[in-house]
């Protein structure tokens, strides 16, 4: 017989006592981890709209990257809407980072493949300190045919909310901008993958590879993603 601690489903009748007690503990642990997740955005929600931002203006290109123009400036006070807030990654790659970073680029991916969804009710858009061209490029060889990519080159986007080091360094993450009552733009949030002690832990939730990889007897191990594969 289940008890309330034992799943409706994926259970064998001939599984050891040993092993139902342990699903049992992690079922109870994954109800918590779930109720924990969100008490956490209950309180993102409660951050006050109140913290000014400047309005940066980004080089964009057509949606076809296989287009080499035309380029156009766009405001990140264009991004915003009343209700419709612009989210933003902050992918690595340009001034010190010369090449793209491996793990944002499989964030990327990612995003990529539900950027119509996002789209129904955010702005969401990947932004580089790479110049334009070399950000487009890079966004055709992975197949990034759905998403907005915005260049911050020339801007002190990325150093103001430090996702840019002294020395040119990237830090990836996600920013959040919306609009307050009054229509004027605000900083939301901002995180990044780097959380506390854990390096690359701070977006998890974003990607699904590492929490497939979560599922299986192994883990994450100490396997870490690539620009190509074989």
């Amino acid at each position: 017989m289940q008890n309330d601690l034992t799943p409706p489903y994926g259970w064998l009748e001939h599984e050891s006592e040993k092993y139902r007690e342990a699903r049992r503990k992690l079922h109870q642990a994954e109800i918590e981890l779930r109720d924990q997740r969100e008490r956490i955005a209950a309180l993102r929600r409660e951050l006050p709209l109140d913290t000014p931002v400047e309005g940066y203006t980004f080089r964009e290109g057509p949606m076809d990257l296989h287009e080499d123009g035309p380029v156009r400036k766009v405001r990140l006070s264009e991004l915003v809407q009343p209700g419709r807030p612009a989210v933003l990654y902050q992918f690595m790659y340009g001034q010190a980072q010369k090449n793209p970073c491996p793990m944002c680029s499989m964030w990327i991916d990612g995003f990529n493949a539900v950027a119509r969804h996002l789209q129904q009710t955010m702005e969401f858009a990947v932004i580089a300190a790479a110049p334009i061209e070399q950000l487009r490029a890079w966004g055709a060889k992975r197949g990034w045919q759905g998403l907005r990519l915005l260049s911050s080159a020339g801007t002190s986007f990325k150093s103001d909310l430090h996702f840019e080091q002294p020395d040119g360094a990237q830090l990836p993450g996600v920013s959040v901008f919306a609009l307050d009552d009054g229509g004027r733009l605000r900083h939301y949030y901002s995180v990044s993958a780097v959380l506390g002690t854990k390096e690359y832990r701070g977006l998890d939730l974003l990607s699904p590879v590492w929490n497939l990889l979560d599922l299986t007897p192994f883990g994450r191990g100490d396997w870490m993603p690539s620009l190509e594969y074989e």
